[in-house]
């Protein structure tokens, strides 16, 4: 099911994106339509906040987090439908500090098992990520200039440590590891790798 994604991270972008996902007897439910009238476009949306049981919606039982590697916290948390009353799940005081720890906690144990960083260079690119964040504010054509050298560099460079895996044999499993990918895109980087 396509969830919209409510965290993020730059470390592992759209891999690992997660969101407060939500429970209708025991399964997850499909995405919620919204009626605009006449027209070919039918808006959706997975945002847990739709499942309020308005309009024939699902409503939401429960609130656990997710991500989109396809993990499921095991962790769920019921939703007080005694206290949530009348009002639209939006405007309800519905506490997701518990999903996003469970969702951090997954990244971590993700971020363990990824490559490490050497120091020098993860601190420069803290640095880079400052300076371009400051130069976009200041001068945005030069950030562009600047985040198109950088997507240069980093195909040639990925090009080039993509194949140097590729000779070792190593597996798209445990490049996805590694990267704190999917394998799916690890198994891409490879193939662009030999097509190079």
């Amino acid at each position: 099911m396509p969830v919209d994604w409510d965290w993020w991270t730059v470390d592992f972008g759209d891999a690992h994106a997660g969101a407060a996902g939500v429970l209708v007897g025991g399964r997850e439910p499909g995405p919620v339509y919204f009626d605009v009238g006449s027209g070919s476009d039918v808006p959706s949306t997975t945002h847990w906040w739709a499942y309020d049981g308005r309009h024939r919606r699902p409503r939401a039982e429960a609130i656990r987090a997710v991500c989109a590697c396809g993990w499921r916290s095991p962790a769920q948390y019921s939703l007080d439908w005694d206290t949530i009353g009348d009002q639209r799940l939006y405007e309800a005081d519905v506490d997701l500090t518990a999903p996003l720890a469970d969702w951090t906690a997954h990244l971590s144990v993700v971020r363990d098992a990824a490559a490490p960083l050497p120091e020098p260079l993860a601190a420069l690119l803290v640095r880079i990520a400052e300076q371009l964040t400051a130069t976009a504010a200041d001068a945005p054509l030069a950030a562009l200039r600047a985040a198109g050298v950088l997507e240069r560099i980093a195909a040639r460079v990925s090009r080039a440590a993509a194949g140097s895996l590729c000779d070792d044999g190593m597996s798209a499993a445990a490049v996805a590891t590694a990267l704190g990918t999917t394998s799916s895109k690890a198994l891409v980087l490879l193939l662009t790798a030999q097509d190079a």
